[in-house]
């Protein structure tokens, strides 16, 4: 289900929401979220001194706490 938030939200942003891909890889404490947009959309999905990274990153943990596991959302170009 997150995975799915984040993506939705990332394709949202992004001026080519074709090329957004989001994978989740399971660790031993928590879960690792990677998120990958097009070169020229990096900057929509960081934002301006990284407030739209942050936001993601708090949506992240508020719908990872009803289940109890750990996210982290990785941004990777």
């Amino acid at each position: 289900m997150e995975k799915d938030l984040i993506e939705y939200i990332a394709k949202s942003l992004v001026d080519d929401p074709s090329s957004v891909s989001v994978q989740e890889v399971e660790g031993d404490k928590s879960t690792v979220i990677e998120l990958r947009v097009a070169q020229n959309d990096i900057g929509k999905v960081i934002g301006k001194y990284g407030r739209i990274a942050k936001a993601l990153r708090t949506v992240l943990s508020a719908s990872a706490s009803k289940t109890g596991k750990r996210y982290s959302l990785e941004i990777l170009d």
